[in-house]
């Protein structure tokens, strides 16, 4: 399917086009897959009940959501995405989409769905979801990236919402359970895209983007980079420490946290005239497996625990 635009340009009508699959791209589907899986997660562990169908029509706003931050990012960034290799080909700088096309859906997405979560859901989780859409969008994308090698550990917070989102969805509110699944992803963003920085040093470098390896250098980047892998690691069996996991959760936490920490351990180790970085992209690719275990475990507990309950109960 082809979708046709037009804008007036210099006095002329100019007509472009672009497929369903550039406004999907639009979207970011690789991260709204982990925002959306993060979110079920969040309201799998949460306590109490939502209706099948409440908790569908809020993952599918909470997707909507991060598929519009996605577009608005797209929109603002498209100067820098056209430098850097792995974004060049991206609907906006290859001009497939105009940028303009790019911020009206997402604005429009961005409205359609924080409405619709407040309306089915409850007004919490849309507030949440706004002000997660508002971060990513304003505060990371139009403030952080571009001004401060902090940019990934304050603007992470954006990514670290989705679970408290659908808790929630839930219970209409925010809870230190809630707090400990935003704090997993978001202390797991650092050494996740930090790695990334690393072997994708020029790209960054050319677009003028302060990410941490090129401002304070590889070095300090690697040792900032393990200190939030045990964070990371430790924060990761505090489910089961405060007791919304089981202890089987917690081993299991704790075995995959030492495998992050001995991946960020050998990128430590890396000597800086690597070129080929293979520790750091073995790094990048246990780091999405860490996140996606951690909370898959959590849920895999949270449905063995309920179906012993019912078993005890029948």
């Amino acid at each position: 399917m082809t979708i046709i635009n037009s804008q007036d340009l210099d006095g002329g009508v100019r007509f472009s086009e672009a497929t369903a699959g550039d406004y999907w791209a639009l979207l970011k589907p690789r991260v709204m897959s982990l925002v959306v899986f993060t979110a079920v997660a969040g309201i799998v562990l949460a306590p109490g009940h939502i209706h099948p169908l409440i908790g569908l029509i809020a993952v599918l706003c909470i997707a909507v959501g991060a598929g519009a931050s996605g577009a608005l990012n797209m929109w603002y960034d498209a100067d820098i995405d056209a430098v850097m290799s792995r974004t060049a080909s991206r609907p906006v700088p290859a001009g497939r989409i105009q940028p303009v096309e790019a911020l009206a859906f997402g604005v429009t997405l961005s409205a359609f769905s924080v409405c619709i979560l407040g309306l089915a859901v409850n007004w919490a989780a849309a507030a949440l979801l706004a002000f997660t859409i508002f971060f990513y969008a304003v505060v990371y994308t139009m403030w952080l990236k571009r001004s401060t090698p902090q940019n990934i550990v304050i603007g992470g917070a954006a990514g670290a919402f989705p679970p408290m989102i659908g808790w929630a969805c839930v219970t209409g509110s925010v809870s230190i359970e809630s707090v400990v699944l935003f704090l997993i992803t978001f202390l797991w963003t650092p050494p996740h895209f930090w790695a990334l920085a690393l072997f994708k040093m020029r790209d960054y470098g050319a677009a003028g983007i302060p990410m941490m390896p090129n401002v304070r250098g590889e070095a300090s980047t690697k040792r900032q980079m393990l200190v939030y892998a045990v964070l990371t690691a430790l924060i990761g069996i505090c489910p089961a420490v405060l007791g919304f996991a089981s202890t089987g959760y917690g081993i299991f936490a704790g075995l995959i946290g030492l495998g992050f920490v001995w991946y960020s351990v050998r990128v430590w180790r890396m000597p800086e005239e690597d070129r080929a970085m293979v520790p750091a992209k073995r790094l990048f690719a246990f780091s999405i497996f860490y996140l996606f275990a951690i909370f898959a475990g959590l849920m895999l507990d949270r449905l063995v625990a309920s179906l012993i309950a019912g078993s005890m109960l029948a």
